[in-house]
């Protein structure tokens, strides 16, 4: 192994850059306004209302989460069978769900996040959802919708494209894409800010497994992605936000 080769991508890994931050220079010591919890969606945006997530993860579950934590692993060939409106909704509230809104820059969510700034976004490519055209939406969770970006039947093909030519995201009946916008956490952490939010993704897409698991479905995270061209489908502008994890999801065969 070349010596120093792996260096600075280890030094991401390490909490070496806390100790270096006047936390009494941040935007937030500053008083300067948080960004918004969730990103605006221009009025003129359709949406579809969604169900209650958390009703639906309730009723939906087949199993304990002890459960579904010893049968959880990744899927990679779904069934032709759909997921529905509800068990979708369930899927997002277990990913990104609203659970109290604690004032103007703060809410607490249904999976952890460092001093709950919650970076991401979550974008849908939904292939198999009765009551969703084919096509790209973002999930409000502040609202209970989904925002419809783009409308296209090959889709699923275009997300796998995306991802190298991963074939089973096409053969999924929907991928959760998830986008950073590192500016929720560098308003709180500075520098510090970068590391966390990594750390944040492994929490949500955990949740998807298990949630997937316990509704009798299936997910497989995915890290192998082009970055320009995830960032141009989903609309993003790649700096201020842009794609960091996804994984599709279905019915097992």
């Amino acid at each position: 192994m070349t010596q120093g080769k792996f260096d600075a991508q280890r030094f991401f890994l390490k909490d070496t850059i806390r100790k270096r931050i006047n936390f009494l220079q941040t935007e937030q010591s500053a008083g300067l306004a948080a960004p918004p919890l969730q990103k605006p969606c221009p009025p003129e945006i359709p949406r579809v209302d969604l169900p209650d997530g958390a009703k639906a993860l309730a009723r939906l579950a087949k199993m304990p989460v002890g459960e579904a934590v010893v049968r959880r692993e990744s899927l990679r060939e779904y069934s032709a069978d759909p997921l529905n409106l509800e068990e979708l909704a369930a899927l997002l509230w277990a990913t990104q769900g609203v659970r109290q809104v604690l004032g103007p820059d703060t809410a607490l969510r249904s999976v952890p996040s460092a001093g709950a700034r919650h970076s991401f976004e979550t974008y849908l490519v939904a292939n198999r959802v009765p009551g969703l055209a084919c096509g790209l939406y973002r999930y409000l969770p502040f609202d209970g919708k989904l925002a419809q970006l783009t409308l296209n039947p090959q889709i699923g093909r275009k997300a796998a494209a995306a991802c190298f030519g991963q074939s089973f995201l096409a053969s999924a009946a929907v991928v959760f894409f998830w986008t950073a916008l590192p500016a929720r956490m560098e308003w709180r952490y500075d520098l510090a800010a970068h590391k966390v939010i990594a750390l944040d993704a492994g929490h949500v897409c955990q949740n998807l497994y298990l949630a997937c698991q316990a509704l009798g479905a299936g997910c497989c995270a995915v890290a192998a992605y082009d970055q320009d061209t995830c960032d141009e489908m989903l609309g993003v502008d790649g700096r201020e936000e842009f794609t960091i994890y996804l994984a599709p999801a279905g019915k097992r065969r």
